[in-house]
């Protein structure tokens, strides 16, 4: 078994209410027409972004230590704290929601506020995904090559938007974005997070135990055929070290494509069965876990599901690692700060000491000059 901590974890975080209700008004916005929209929050305020652009006040917090961590990285930005986090949305609105619910949520397990963030959320961009992740299943061909141009130029403009707005670590909490991680992180100046990277870092450092003797760690792999054929868990999972295993052809026909379809008609219980058989047929594989690699099958199993217990959503560990980087770069900024101010401290004091020595010759020499003449 692994570890508990990366276990998948389904319900809701708690959220702060006014934290809720406030992204909800970006959700609306987004019905409305395909406008550029953000979220920001910061440990001062918690600000929306308006058709007009402009940011208003919705919510004052006590201050912090994060005050002190201001940077002027631009003058335009919305944010200059060092532990800033961009984030590009998702697929859909609820899958961007359900990631601050983590980031939240991890964030205050240990007592903390959540860091400083800004999203992003294109409808235009939501929807180009969701053609490319489930449109896909319908016609059993991955039809990636055609709009890879249209959607790597639109997440690098989202990119370039956060960075410009202040961001210092970028995330996207989507499976299928991933496909264009590579060309969306090319020349990036900050941290770009792949949340291939974070789950299977963590699942080495659980330290899991081969269940077949003879055989390396295996963890398997239930996602759409997009994102499958994107590779990118595969990539990352064998770069630790573990076998990958994937539905067969007949599961993916039979099973996964047929999942989806009946959540597309609203077919909940059909497809609970059906994700059931799903991660059924990977277990008896041997494998350890079993990454549910899509946000259209979160959220269909009932939290107490015991097949749960065998299975991680990938973005509990990109909202953990991004808290990790947060906090990280925080304390490496208020480090850099003290050294900075202790570095500052004999310069002033040299300053205020040569000051007072010219001040001295000349009081000094006005003495000798009056005092000279008298005796004379």
């Amino acid at each position: 078994m692994f570890d508990g901590s990366i276990s998948m974890s389904l319900q809701t975080p708690n959220c702060p209410p006014f934290f809720l209700s406030t992204v909800y008004i970006n959700k609306t916005l987004s019905r409305t027409r395909p406008i550029l929209s953000a979220v920001v929050q910061s440990s001062s305020l918690l600000g929306q972004s308006h058709e007009s652009g402009s940011l208003h006040e919705s919510r004052k917090f006590p201050g912090s230590a994060a005050a002190s961590l201001l940077r002027s990285k631009s003058p335009d930005s919305l944010l200059n704290q060092a532990n800033t986090i961009g984030i590009i949305g998702g697929v859909s609105v609820s899958s961007t929601l359900n990631f601050l619910g983590k980031l939240v949520w991890y964030s205050a397990k240990d007592a903390e506020e959540c860091p400083p963030f800004v999203v992003c959320n294109d409808p235009a961009l939501n929807e180009e995904l969701f053609h490319a992740s489930v449109h896909s299943l319908k016609s059993k061909t991955v039809q990636l090559d055609h709009i890879r141009g249209a959607v790597s130029q639109n997440l690098r403009h989202k990119r370039a938007f956060l960075e410009q707005a202040g961001a210092r670590c970028i995330v996207m909490p989507c499976h299928i974005s991933h496909a264009w991680h590579g060309d969306v992180s090319e020349g990036c100046s900050i941290p770009f997070l792949h949340v291939g990277e974070c789950v299977a870092k963590e699942l080495k450092e659980a330290k899991l135990k081969p269940l077949e003797a003879g055989s390396g760690v295996r963890i398997g792999v239930l996602a759409t055929d997009a994102t499958l054929s994107a590779g990118f868990y595969q990539e990352k999972l064998q770069n630790q070290g573990f076998e990958v295993v994937l539905p067969d052809k007949a599961t993916m026909e039979h099973v996964i494509i047929p999942t989806i379809e009946a959540l597309n008609h609203r077919d909940m219980e059909g497809a609970r069965n059906l994700l059931r058989i799903g991660i059924q047929l990977l277990l008896v594989r041997a494998v350890n876990a079993v990454i549910i690699g899509s946000d259209e099958m979160q959220g269909v199993l009932p939290k107490d599901d015991p097949l749960l217990k065998k299975c991680i959503d990938p973005m509990d560990a990109l909202a953990r690692s991004t808290v990790t980087w947060a906090r990280s770069n925080k304390k490496l900024t208020l480090l850099l700060d003290s050294q900075s101010s202790a570095k500052q401290c004999p310069r002033e004091q040299s300053s205020a000491l040569l000051q007072f020595k010219q001040l001295w010759k000349i009081l000094f020499s006005v003495v000798v000059e009056r005092i000279i003449p008298t005796q004379r």
